[in-house]
């Protein structure tokens, strides 16, 4: 090997290590939604590898990040799957791009300067969202589609048709046969707090930010719980044949007049001052929106100088976004204190000298668990960077490294429960160190009722933080079925309640005795039984006795149940003193059973596997679905060889139709379907 090829080699062997760690960064963030780099970090790697692949043109592979935008689809070119996934992937109609994205506002004004002579720039506010692509036939919202690989996405309409802002049809006459319009779908501010609360709650990973809960919730298959966590939306792009208005700005306008969401910040600028006016406006001015923006995207105004400019392998030459800097701060580093949560995980938090972020006042941080710490290499004493994480959690991303060398100590995570003193446990393949004390540590007791009286589960009136620690203290409360036996007098005697407040809560303990099954078995608190799962495990499990003989086997049948969930289940029933709190509700009368699971009426279906897909005249989908469960059906989401047949109404998906083609799998219609099962 001569010279020249040693010093070659570190930089292919970069290239190649670069692509394999953006392709992750991909799928963590567009499939996962649980980004482990920047958004800035993830760019600059970029921009690094594809100055090695213009240094090494004979490494070129189509296949590179380079060449294709990041995937959200449940299947990607990582080779990687979401479980659950059942929504149709569609062929995007037009190939969905990224943008260029630039952290310079130096390099915005070249961009602008190299445009054609005259040429009008649109400034608009970059929404940090997930990017979805509408089409309307003769003005009926057909498709709501995911950007996916860009090439094609799943669509996700039942979740869109629960966006308030969104129309299903348009009353109008001037609408042309088909368009698309293209937008952002976001979670706002006030939501995504709401969210975050609850999972804290339920000791539940937090999302990172905004964008990331609302990728999580258009992706689930419950439209009624992504209706409850309230998606926003606004549009930005319209395509198609034959569409009003010769420049981008006047289509905008249109979609405006049709009555969809378009955002009012939009601005046609002239002049390279105009758009550097516009970026500094926003810079501040968008701390005050109800959702959140990450930067600012530039379009050239006119289409027929879009065509002409035309396009690169990933994104639009006639289109830049420039992404405003993080906000952080250098800090101190005080010490590191430690809170214990209802289920006994120990989070370590960040003690801070007070700092200003995003007009608030910053004196606290998560720092997650243990390996969160060491991977920062952080101790009591540093100086520590400190971002607000989507502009609202503050967090840590780093230390101020001063080569003095008096840090040489290492970080030690405490081995013993600051409440209670029991010693700290760290299962296999978990992050958190937890008290196992879970009868005897007062912030687990208290955390547990807490969580037995909040509104999602038992709705208990009148018995908040405050109240519930007074009657810990006093020693009225040691656990949920302590609350059963309170007593007028006993609750009355306290400071700041008397005999009406003491009533209030008796009314409301009492009216939880109607408080249904699923809903009981949520209040439970049961390790990582959330309120969704409590509902699918309370409709397979009817009774509190058939769950408690249920196996991990049997609970992993159920859909969204894992092996965590069902070990966390059975070892709860196999603690006595939680047998004993049951026996104690039982006979306070709570809802300890619920409806049973339909069974099947017939067997006409029994071993089929069966997808469905279009629209149809006699019943809906869902009426559908219930048909084949109930003549021992079952439905599949997506085409494969073990597929029975396909149930096919109107406007049948064409990936779908020739899948079935090729596979050889049978299209029945409608009439077809109800005469079969009589």
């Amino acid at each position: 090997m001569d010279l020249f090829s040693e010093i070659e080699e570190p930089e292919r062997e970069e290239l190649k290590r670069l692509r394999k760690e953006l392709e992750e960064a991909n799928y963590k963030y567009y499939v996962l939604n649980q980004p482990t780099i920047s958004d800035r970090e993830f760019d600059e790697k970029m921009h690094r590898l594809q100055a090695l692949e213009a240094m090494y043109p004979d490494m070129f592979d189509a296949s590179s990040p380079t060449q294709h935008v990041g995937s959200d689809l449940a299947v990607t070119g990582y080779g990687l799957r979401v479980t659950g996934n059942k929504f149709e992937t569609v062929k995007h109609k037009y190939p969905m791009l990224s943008l260029a994205n630039s952290y310079s506002r130096e390099e915005i004004e070249d961009w602008v300067r190299k445009l054609p002579s005259g040429a009008e720039i649109v400034c608009e506010l970059k929404f940090d969202g997930l990017s979805i692509s509408l089409w309307y036939e003769h003005g009926v919202l057909v498709r709501a589609l995911t950007r996916g690989d860009g090439q094609q996405g799943d669509d996700v309409i039942a979740n869109i048709k629960t966006i308030k802002s969104i129309p299903w049809k348009i009353e109008r006459t001037d609408v042309p046969e088909f368009f698309e319009l293209r937008g952002e779908v976001l979670l706002p501010w006030t939501r995504f707090e709401a969210l975050n609360k609850e999972r804290e709650e339920q000791e539940e990973a937090l999302f990172a930010n905004p964008r990331n809960a609302a990728s999580g919730t258009l992706k689930l298959q419950d439209p009624k719980e992504v209706a409850r966590r309230g998606l926003e939306a606004y549009l930005y792009y319209m395509l198609g044949e034959n569409l009003p208005g010769k420049t981008h700005f006047e289509r905008l306008e249109t979609a405006k007049s049709w009555g969809f969401h378009i955002s009012d910040a939009i601005k046609v600028c002239h002049s390279v001052d105009e758009v550097m006016n516009y970026i500094a406006y926003w810079d501040t001015e968008r701390k005050n929106l109800p959702v959140a923006t990450d930067g600012i995207v530039l379009k050239v105004n006119d289409l027929a100088q879009q065509e002409e400019l035309g396009y690169t392998a990933k994104t639009p030459r006639w289109a830049i976004a420039y992404k405003f800097p993080a906000e952080k701060q250098l800090t101190l580093l005080k010490e590191i204190t430690y809170q214990v949560g209802r289920t006994g995980v120990v989070t370590p938090v960040a003690n801070l000298e007070p700092v200003q972020l995003s007009g608030t006042m910053v004196q606290r941080a998560t720092l997650h668990n243990e390996d969160f710490i060491k991977s920062l290499d952080i101790r009591p004493g540093d100086k520590v960077w400190v971002e607000k994480g989507g502009e609202i959690i503050p967090k840590i991303t780093g230390k101020e490294v001063t080569g003095d060398g008096l840090q040489v100590t290492d970080f030690q995570f405490i081995t013993h429960c600051p409440e209670c003193g029991a010693k700290l446990v760290r299962e296999e393949g978990e992050a958190a160190w937890r008290c196992p004390n879970e009868a005897g540590c007062p912030p687990q007791i208290k955390g547990k009722i807490e969580h037995f009286v909040s509104r999602k589960a038992m709705n208990i009136d009148g018995m908040g933080e405050e109240t519930i620690d007074l009657f810990y203290q006093k020693g009225l409360l040691k656990n949920i079925a302590d609350i059963y036996d309170l007593k007028l007098e006993d609750i009355a005697a306290q400071e700041r309640l008397g005999e009406k407040s003491a009533q209030n809560i008796l009314d409301g303990i009492e009216a939880s005795k109607q408080v249904p099954w699923a809903r009981v078995l949520f209040a439970l608190g049961i390790r990582m039984v959330g309120e969704t799962t409590a509902k699918k495990i309370a409709r397979k499990y009817n009774t509190i006795d058939s769950l408690q003989w249920a196996t991990v086997e049997q609970l992993c049948a159920i859909e969204d149940v894992g092996p965590q969930i069902a070990e966390n289940i059975v070892k709860y029933f196999e603690d006595i003193r939680n047998l004993e709190i049951l026996d104690r509700l039982r006979k306070a009368d709570l809802q300890m059973e619920g409806e049973a699971e339909a069974s099947p009426t017939s067997d006409k279906l029994a071993g089929m596997s069966i997808v469905i897909s279009g629209t149809f005249a006699h019943h809906s989908r869902d009426e559908y679905k219930a048909l084949i469960e109930t003549n021992g059906g079952k439905n599949v989401g997506s085409v494969s060889k073990k597929t029975s047949f396909i149930l096919a109404g109107e406007n049948m998906g064409p990936e779908k139709r020739k899948k079935a083609e090729d596979l050889g799998v049978k299209l029945m219609s409608e009439e077809e379907f109800l005469e079969m099962i009589e």
